[in-house]
C-alpha cells in the first residue's frame, strides 16, 4: 500500500509537499526523502512526533534511543516501518527538523492508496518553498559572544574603581 502524506509549514504560508511512500518504508526513509527535498541537514534530534486530531503528541519515532524515560512511546526511525503507525487517512504527525529551534513541519496522512505500489519514497507534488534551516552554528544565540572569549580578566566588570560606599543596599532591599 502506499501513503500520500502531505507536509506543511506553519512558518512559510505557501509552502505544501505531497509524498508518496510504500507503507513498508521506514521512518528513516521518509527523513531522508523531507532532508534532500528541502536542501536541509542532518541535525542530532531530529524527529516524528505523532499527535491525535488536536495536534498533541502522542508518541514519537527518534533517530536513536535517548534513554529518556517518557509517557509516550518512542520508536526508532530505522527499525519502524511508516505503516505501522500511521495508516488511517487523517492521521497526523509533525516532523520536528530544527531540534534547536524548536521548528517542524505539520503532516496529514491524505490518503492510502492501494493499486499503485511506490517503488521508492518520492516528492509527487510541491508548491512554494520550504522554510530555511538554522543550523546551530548559525543561531542568533551563536552570534553573542561568550564569557570566554570576551576576555574576561580580574577587571572585567571595572572593579579597580568601584567605591563600596556608592551601593546604597536599601535600594535592593537588603538590610546590613
Amino acid at each position: 500500500m502506499t501513503l500520500r502524506l502531505t507536509l506543511f509549514s506553519q512558518e512559510v504560508e505557501d509552502f505544501v509537499m505531497e509524498i508518496k511512500i510504500d507503507s513498508g518504508a521506514t521512518f528513516a526513509d521518509l527523513h531522508r526523502l523531507i532532508l534532500g527535498a528541502c536542501g536541509y541537514r542532518e541535525l542530532g534530534g531530529q524527529k516524528f512526533l505523532l499527535c491525535d486530531e488536536d495536534w498533541r503528541v502522542t508518541g514519537q519515532v527518534c533517530m536513536c534511543d535517548t534513554g529518556a524515560r517518557s509517557d509516550e512511546d518512542v520508536y526508532l526511525m530505522e527499525r519502524t516501518a511508516v505503516g505501522d503507525l500511521v495508516d488511517d487517512e487523517g492521521q497526523r504527525l509533525a516532523y520536528v527538523f530544527d531540534p534547536v529551534g524548536g521548528r517542524f513541519f505539520l503532516m496529514e496522512l491524505t490518503e492510502n492508496i492501494f493499486r499503485h505500489p511506490e517503488p521508492a519514497p518520492r516528492v509527487s507534488r510541491r508548491h512554494g518553498s520550504p522554510p530555511l534551516q538554522r543550523l546551530p552554528e548559525e543561531s542568533p544565540e551563536a552570534c553573542v559572544p561568550s564569557v570566554t572569549d570576551a576576555g574576561t580578566g580580574e577587571n572585567f566588570y571595572g572593579d579597580d574603581g568601584f567605591d563600596d560606599e556608592e551601593l546604597d543596599p536599601d535600594g535592593f532591599g537588603i538590610s546590613e
